[in-house]
């Protein structure tokens, strides 16, 4: 009778916090999905009005300025970005409030003049910020404080890319490699779903890119997938590796934050100047999209690294993720036709390669691939991911992304850094 009597109370207990966290992940998601789609309608302006007037490049130093004026006014000497939230996960880290209209504000000025960066850092610590001060609103305890940046991050994710299982396993996924945050499911799932919902109603496109010539799951084809990937998890190592040290050089020999990021801005417009091209700046989807149709340079990958290092580096705000997804479609068109892929394949193969790699988020990377390409292909995508996974080592874009459990052993190893 006792355990009848257990079993029931838990059952009580489970369905009675489903309709509480089922209230408040769907007022997360309209609430941070509709801040979400405001960001993402900034963002696009920005980079369209910076299009046709190509000349404000050379206003990207003075962009930085008023950014750096922006954070220290605010009083956040030493941001911490994506990794803060990160941390808030784990260790109870205050969120601030004005981490959310700082972090909105300053990637759109890194839009505006050119900065080559994305966006979804952005929405991570947006939506972070906000589902951290639900929780406060609520009163919610600490534990509970942390879904709610989980349910924040998968809301403003979900909004600005249109892909709301990405969005809703990603979150449960980065913080910790090898774990996963379960009890964040149900609300990150809610908040995720209809924020997309909200984002598709105010006219916010989701990111999906049609394929041509994807091939039947034959041994000959694993082989070139397999092959393709291992050289992404390289890519993805070199990726993470020149942001890392683009940023320790700017510190190193330039300690002023307002001389830094000016010199960085101007490196950035120096650089388009000579590579003749804009292709390389701000998130630049176009050049993405192309990559897909079987149309892109060589060297682009390289060249985007480069921009994008030398733009996060001088601390412009902006995310690190699209920039990848950029690095893994174009390599992945080239180096995947001279493996005998189609381009447009092997550029789908290439951005889930390497997002898993800078990432170390395999579930998330397939879900993406699966989001993005359609399920055709979903095998090969599967590869990718856990090839890229293994090989791509403990290096990643978070700093504070703690890795719990070994690549390659079932066992605890409880790194807190690369």
């Amino acid at each position: 009778m006792k355990k009848w009597t257990g079993m029931l109370a838990q059952q009580r207990e489970s369905a009675a916090a489903f309709l509480r966290w089922g209230v408040i992940a769907c007022a997360a998601g309209l609430l941070i999905g509709g801040a979400g789609t405001l960001f993402y309608d900034s963002v696009k302006r920005a980079a369209a009005f910076r299009a046709v007037h190509p000349w404000l490049i050379w206003l990207l130093p003075a962009g930085g300025l008023l950014t750096v004026f922006l954070y220290r006014k605010s009083g956040v000497e030493k941001p911490r970005g994506t990794n803060l939230v990160l941390l808030s996960i784990r260790s109870g880290e205050e969120l601030p409030f004005r981490m959310a209209p700082l972090i909105f504000v300053c990637t759109t000025v890194t839009q505006l003049f050119g900065g080559s960066a994305g966006r979804e850092g952005a929405a991570l610590q947006l939506g972070g910020s906000l589902g951290y001060q639900m929780g406060k609103c609520l009163r919610l305890d600490e534990k509970d404080e942390h879904i709610m940046v989980m349910c924040g991050m998968s809301a403003a994710f979900s909004a600005l890319f249109g892909t709301p299982l990405t969005a809703a396993v990603f979150a449960m996924e980065v913080t910790s490699v090898g774990v996963m945050y379960y009890a964040a499911l149900v609300p990150c799932v809610f908040a995720s779903l209809l924020a997309s919902r909200v984002a598709l109603y105010f006219g916010a496109a989701p990111l999906t890119f049609p394929l041509s010539a994807v091939p039947q799951a034959g041994l000959a084809d694993m082989a070139r997938v397999t092959a393709l990937a291992v050289l992404c998890a390289g890519v993805s190592i070199l990726f993470c590796v020149v942001n890392e040290r683009a940023e320790k050089e700017y510190r190193r020999y330039i300690h002023n934050q307002y001389i830094r990021i000016a010199v960085g801005g101007a490196l950035v417009a120096v650089f388009a100047l000579i590579v003749g091209s804009q292709d390389y700046l701000g998130a630049e989807g176009g050049v993405l999209r192309r990559a897909m149709t079987g149309v892109t340079r060589p060297e682009a990958f390289a060249l985007k690294t480069l921009f994008t290092g030398l733009t996060l580096g001088a601390g412009y705000k902006g995310g690190e993720i699209v920039p990848a997804l950029f690095v893994g479609a174009t390599f992945g068109n080239t180096f995947g036709a001279l493996l005998g892929l189609s381009p447009s394949f092997g550029a789908a193969v290439g951005l889930t390669a390497v997002f898993c790699g800078v990432t170390n988020c395999p579930i998330t990377s397939f879900i993406l691939a699966l989001e993005l390409f359609g399920m055709d292909g979903a095998a090969f995508y599967l590869i990718a991911a856990a090839v890229s996974y293994m090989l791509s080592g403990y290096f990643g874009l978070y700093s504070k992304q703690r890795v719990l459990y070994s690549k390659t052993k079932a066992e605890f190893i409880g790194r807190t850094d690369q």
